[in-house]
């Protein structure tokens, strides 16, 4: 062996030990019971700050199709069922407008980690050009406005309502969909789009009901207690204490626009997100020009292939996603030799992460607290030219929880380690919720035939046909990773399910379909499917710290198996979708004509 190779297998043995230690400071039995939602006590913390409430009368109406959701992957539904003809159909939205993730997530500093190009769909059909290579929020949320204006579903939209109540009867072959505002819809589809990251969680952490100074999660950031906007200077932190609580992707934006406000900012961590390069700037107007028709498509697909180790001819995108899943280190090695291979590539990726903590800050034991200890694919990465440095500021402070969390929240501030931290403003970046029941994150639950609840039906984890249909509760379809697709650009696969969805809704039209739903036997074929494409990141996820995309490290359960999405690409799951619907005959789901 070689003083190069002995060295090699020398930092990987270190990595693998530092990783395990890690990785068990983090764990709880209580995996994703350690977070809670917007509900009891917590009520206080769901109101929307960005738009004035909303007056008007219950309506009750029958309708073609209720669409549950008002972000990309309900707009898209709407915007493809119109496109193929469909008009009557209605909306329902929790946010003030449309959106979704993007009505909520205004905090500042709040973008798109993925090329805005290849992220905000139907580019070509709108004529929209994105301002910059990566979208601020303010953006993208005027997009969705553009998009609703486009395709006029402005008309169709229920905004400021909760579905109450779905249920379906098998008598009239139709859903009655009852909302919190006392709405009464009946349909003959529901097409539900709840959305990845549409309900808010907070951590379990004891006193946060006590806490008396002003508090928020940061997809309902107030600006009524910051000043200032998205893009500008909050003058009423300059005389304030700020605590943020959480390091993931969106503290990483968050933390140096408070940075640059605050009086002074604790920003506590349990786990250090992996930072790498943004490269941010404006969108190149004569190359953007230039693009010629079917362009967006082919980026798109091409974002997909390169961040799923397929390696294109071309890197279309060339950024550091691309860069950084060029090599798929997660997937099934064919032997040990191949295994140890891409565990060094995943070792000199993270090393190098680690490597740019000790070139920008400047505090050694700092930087030592911001390093990641785990493969790059245990948490979705961040890519940010300023959250690094804004540790160089004097009014910045890192509290290292050292994997533990917070101890508690007093009524003037937060306690770690027996020390108390006070602070004015307790800023909470820590996330949604991805991998918990799918009703729970809907906030209802669906009553399919015989008056059977999703959540007894589901009682031993999803049962679907491509994560779309599922047995006993016809002409209701789902665009979700239950069991569906999932990829580094979430509006890649909303697009290709949202458009399955509304070609499987025209196809039923025009065949004189009354009722479909998946076959059991489909649902399992399905399932068994999805379990022969997790064996690699099984095995990766075994070694990675808790985090949403493994569950917490949840102990795994068939339940917890049967919400697995499909982990192939995304363009494998589209291209699933369209043999399946050029096939013809709608295979393995059980049909009622007219």
């Amino acid at each position: 062996m070689t003083d190069d190779a002995r060295a090699i297998d020398q930092a990987l043995e270190a990595a693998r030990e530092r990783y395990r230690i890690e990785r068990e400071k983090r764990l709880r039995p209580e995996a994703n019971d350690q977070y809670r939602d917007f509900s009891g006590e917590y009520e206080e913390f769901d109101h929307d700050p960005y738009s004035p409430p909303i007056v008007r009368d219950p309506i009750e109406a029958d309708t073609e199709v209720v669409i549950v959701g008002g972000g990309f992957g309900g707009m898209l539904a709407a915007a493809n069922l119109t496109k193929l003809g469909i008009t009557d159909f209605r909306l329902i939205e929790k946010g003030g407008d449309f959106g979704g993730t993007w009505y909520w997530n205004r905090y500042p500093g709040c973008m798109c980690d993925v090329e805005s190009y290849v992220y905000l769909p139907m580019l070509e059909e709108t004529g929209y050009m994105p301002t910059m290579k990566y979208a601020y929020a303010p953006e993208i949320f005027e997009y969705c406005q553009l998009l609703g204006r486009h395709f006029d579903l402005y008309r169709a939209a229920l905004f400021q309502t909760e579905v109450a109540d779905m249920t379906w009867d098998d008598a009239t072959g139709r859903w009655t969909t009852v909302t919190d505002r006392g709405d009464r819809l009946s349909s003959k589809y529901v097409v539900v789009a709840g959305g990845v990251l549409s309900k808010p969680k907070l951590p379990g952490i004891p006193g946060i009901e006590q806490f008396e100074g002003a508090k928020f999660h940061t997809s309902r950031w107030d600006y009524s207690q910051t000043g200032g906007g998205p893009y500008d200077h909050m003058e009423k932190l300059e005389d304030k204490v700020v605590g943020v609580i959480g390091t993931g992707a969106t503290a990483v934006q968050v933390v140096p626009a408070v940075a640059r406000s605050a009086k002074e900012l604790f920003v506590f961590q349990r786990t250090p997100a992996s930072v790498g390069v943004r490269n941010q700037g404006p969108t190149d107007v004569e190359w953007f020009k230039s693009l010629t028709p079917g362009w967006q498509q082919e980026r798109i697909e091409n974002f997909t292939r390169c961040v799923t180790g397929t390696q294109p001819d071309v890197n279309m995108v060339d950024d550091e996603w691309t860069r950084f899943f060029w090599v798929d280190t997660k997937k099934m090695a064919a032997d040990d030799a191949e295994a140890l291979e891409l565990e060094r590539e995943d070792l000199e990726q993270m090393e190098a992460l680690r490597r740019r903590v000790d070139e920008i800050v400047e505090d050694p034991e700092t930087a030592a607290k911001l390093k990641p200890w785990y493969g790059k694919a245990c948490k979705r990465p961040c890519f940010h030219d300023d959250y690094l440095p804004a540790f160089n500021r004097p009014n910045v402070h890192l509290v290292d929880t050292d994997g533990r969390g917070v101890d508690r929240i007093t009524a003037k501030g937060v306690v770690v380690a027996g020390v108390e931290y006070p602070v004015d403003i307790l800023v909470f970046a820590s996330g949604f919720e991805v991998t918990t029941d799918y009703t729970h994150r809907l906030g209802f639950d669906p009553k399919g035939r015989g008056g059977v609840s999703m959540s007894d039906s589901w009682a031993d984890g999803p049962h679907t046909l491509h994560g779309v249909l599922t047995h006993d509760f016809p002409n209701l379809m789902m665009i979700s990773t239950v069991q569906g697709g999932f990829g580094v650009n979430f509006v890649h696969y909303l697009t290709e399910t949202s458009r399955h969805v509304a070609e499987l809704i025209r196809q039923c039209e025009d065949e004189g379909v009354r009722t479909i739903e998946a076959s059991t036997q489909a649902e399992e074929e399905w399932f068994d499917l999805l379990m022969t494409m997790v064996g690699g990141l099984a095995v990766y996820n075994a070694a990675c710290t808790p985090g949403y995309l493994n569950g917490e490290q949840g102990p795994g359960t068939i339940k917890s198996a049967r919400n697995s999405p499909y982990m192939g690409s995304v363009l494998d799951y589209a291209n699933v979708l369209r043999q399946w619907r050029a096939a013809g005959g709608l295979q393995g789901a059980e049909v009622a004509k007219a």
